[in-house]
């Protein structure tokens, strides 16, 4: 078996505690991050905003994945290039 480091997959961690995030952050093999509304929510997160950006703000060398909170095409494409502009690695 290959250890972890050899796969050919990209692993990515999900979460939206800071300390977790972190930690996950620091390993090697975890080569992006990814976090929700929903995963914020129930981590007790209401600034969703200010949340991103504070992780952000440590996380700049990898790629770190957030989610529009809108259903309706318009307001998603609105949402998404506000992210985006958060930070290189968005």
């Amino acid at each position: 078996m290959k250890g972890i480091e050899k796969l050919k997959v990209k692993i990515f961690a999900d979460g939206a505690d800071k300390a977790g995030m972190l930690e996950m952050y620091a390993k090697p093999y975890i080569k992006g991050l990814t976090t929700n509304p929903t995963l914020m929510r129930k981590a007790g997160i209401s600034d969703y905003r200010a949340f991103s950006k504070d992780i952000l703000s440590v996380i700049k060398n990898k790629p770190l994945s957030f989610e529009v909170f809108s259903d309706d095409f318009s307001e998603m494409e609105r949402q998404a290039m506000e992210i985006s502009s958060w930070g290189e690695n968005v």
